[in-house]
């Protein structure tokens, strides 16, 4: 199953209209769940694909106005937490979806390798995300203990990009 834009949009008007208040829709290369409160007006939209995700919120609005809905990506803060089993360890995990780059620029050098010292606020690795390069900053100082992520690599949300163990 395939959805396009217009699609998209038709689903939304329909959902918009209707006493749904969730819905979810799970193809082979999709994930659509649409959560709202009718109570204060509001939708929350959460699309996924398997190499894509966008967060859109829209309020109920005429039917003729959901063909102007825009994208929205806001990059949360990246969370670090320390790995099940391993309390010595902090798990670096990405704040959106997007490509893991090692470096600014291919032939560059790696940002960080393991067992490289960090410190806060120390470029870690970017993501972009639509064309945007996001720069990922350390919250710690420490040492990189395992790079999981390869080069190049799409992510997801809360993916472990890297562990590191604070100093």
């Amino acid at each position: 199953m395939k959805l396009d834009h217009d699609d998209l949009n038709r689903l939304i008007d329909k959902i918009s209209s209707s006493d749904i208040q969730e819905f979810s829709l799970e193809g082979e290369d999709f994930k659509l769940e649409i959560k709202r409160n009718l109570l204060d007006e509001r939708q929350l939209v959460n699309t996924s694909a398997t190499n894509n995700s966008v967060d859109k919120q829209i309020s109920p609005i005429s039917k003729s106005a959901t063909d102007n809905i825009a994208l929205v990506s806001t990059p949360s803060e990246v969370t670090q937490v320390p790995p099940p089993g391993r309390s010595d360890l902090t798990e670096i995990t990405s704040p959106m979806v997007g490509t893991f780059y090692r470096a600014a620029a291919p032939g560059e050098e790696p940002f960080v390798e393991i067992g490289s010292q960090i410190n806060v606020g120390q470029t870690i690795c970017i993501l972009e995300a639509m064309k945007l390069m996001n720069e990922i900053e350390s919250e710690f100082n420490a040492e990189i203990v395992e790079i999981l992520v390869e080069n190049g690599t799409p992510v997801e949300f809360g993916q472990v990009l890297m562990r590191i163990k604070q100093v």
